[in-house]
């Protein structure tokens, strides 16, 4: 018996002919994302991925650090990390392994049931409604390259797939090193200092 793969969903909620709903058919057919809402569009998380949430000060280090991300997505003062979906439920498991424990509160994940804006895909004209923004855009589902960053075995291709492990603990190190500095200088962790690159967006 042949099994039916479903196709994935762009939001039912986007008026026809709307930027949301241009964006949500991309996410569809270029990526198989599913999408909902509108004003802004979300992406649903804990189908085709899953997303690890830190300061955005904290992610921009990891990313100078060099370690090998999925897509990364900048909402306000957030970034998102994205990662194999599962991969939320393997990150307090994974804190407590490194001993990183409840060292680093302000390295979440968004998981089955979750959503995050959804950023214009690149070559989305002026105007397109979300939030966000990429800073490491995903590439279409038929362009080879490395998956999402997993446990070894787990939601990864393996061979050139990113490490998850490596990106907690480095995720875990920099929101560590960010709640110190802010802790020294009275500034609240979340807070963009000089330095640090942002836009008003926000992760719901």
């Amino acid at each position: 018996m042949t099994r039916t793969v479903p196709q994935p969903r762009s939001s039912p909620d986007a008026a026809p002919g709307s930027a949301d709903a241009a964006l949500a058919l991309r996410y569809a057919r270029e990526l198989g994302w599913a999408t909902a809402g509108r004003g802004p569009l979300h992406l649903l998380t804990g189908e085709s991925f899953d997303v690890l949430e830190v300061p955005a000060e904290a992610g921009h280090a990891v990313l100078r650090r060099g370690v090998r991300t999925g897509p990364v997505l900048l909402s306000g003062t957030r970034m998102g990390l994205l990662v194999a979906a599962g991969g939320a439920d393997e990150l307090p498991g994974l804190l407590d392994w490194l001993e990183w424990g409840p060292l680093a509160p302000d390295l979440t994940a968004v998981g089955a049931g979750g959503r995050v804006t959804a950023p214009p895909l690149p070559g989305c004209p002026e105007g397109s409604t979300g939030a966000a923004v990429w800073l490491r855009p995903p590439e279409p589902r038929q362009t080879p390259g490395p998956a999402l960053p997993a446990l070894a075995g787990f939601g990864s291709s393996g061979g050139d797939a990113p490490d998850l492990v490596r990106l907690v603990d480095a995720a875990a190190t920099e929101c560590h090193r960010v709640r110190l500095s802010h802790a020294r200088t009275g500034v609240p962790t979340g807070v963009l200092t000089r330095g640090g690159a942002g836009q008003p967006l926000a992760f719901s």
